[in-house]
């Protein structure tokens, strides 16, 4: 499989899902949207995965290539049916793009949270092997507020009703991080937008604090990890 990544921060790339690509030999090419790096042709991909990022999908004056992503990703998922996996900033485009829509959190959640599977979600084959409540990286500032037509909520939490998400046969998003390595705090607490918002919500001193957190849970995120890309593997590859 050969895989066309969307990234809006060099920091937020596929993470610890890069070891797993390599182990399978698939391959992947990572387009840094906002280092104005253009969108290719879709042909000759397999998949598409689109990274999380610090902008929000309203922003497209501040971002004008948000609008031609959102084009992108509906072409790749509706028209074409290419199989899809959005995390975070990617989720809401993929949301966005298919006719939902996302707004600011009543409630931002930053932290080491739980998160709910729905009944769709404890059935279906995404979250195959994963108990009904699992703790992972939040950091989001904004959700969405009104599913495409179609989708499926196959997560969720007290403060975001759609933690995980399904459309079609062959499109999956999560609103929390599975992609975590040993530095992903200590390199995403240098994008200003994700700083702040930690301090906001975690006071003074945040970054090492929720560094501590997520490196005792490291091993289990990575096992998650491992297992929703299989998992997604798995599903996306079915026709019906």
């Amino acid at each position: 499989m050969h895989i066309l990544v969307l990234q809006h921060a060099a920091a937020e790339h596929p993470g610890i899902l890069r070891n797993f690509l390599k182990e399978d030999g698939h391959t992947w090419d990572a387009v840094e949207l906002d280092e104005g790096e253009p969108l290719p042709s879709i042909e000759g991909y397999d998949a598409l995965w689109v990274m999380g990022g610090p902008m929000d999908v309203w922003q497209e004056d501040e971002h004008p290539w948000l609008k031609d992503e959102k084009a992108f990703i509906r072409d790749a998922v509706e028209v074409r049916g290419m199989p899809f996996l959005g995390l975070c900033l990617g989720h809401q485009l993929l949301a966005e793009a298919l006719g939902g829509s996302v707004g600011v959190s009543v409630t931002p959640e930053i932290g080491v949270l739980d998160v709910q599977l729905t009944e769709a979600g404890a059935t279906g084959v995404f979250f195959d092997g994963l108990p009904e409540t699992f703790d992972c990286l939040q950091w989001h500032s904004a959700e969405i507020k009104t599913l495409p037509p179609g989708a499926q909520v196959l997560a969720t939490s007290p403060d975001c009703a759609v933690q995980a998400m399904k459309w079609g046969t062959r499109a999956y998003s999560t609103q929390f991080h599975v992609e975590l390595e040993a530095d992903t705090v200590q390199n995403w607490a240098e994008i200003p937008e994700y700083a702040d918002a930690l301090e906001r919500a975690m006071g003074k001193g945040a970054v090492d604090q929720f560094d501590k957190a997520c490196a005792a849970r490291m091993d289990a995120f990575n096992n998650m990890a491992e297992r929703l890309y299989i998992n997604w593997l798995q599903a996306t590859s079915r026709t019906q």
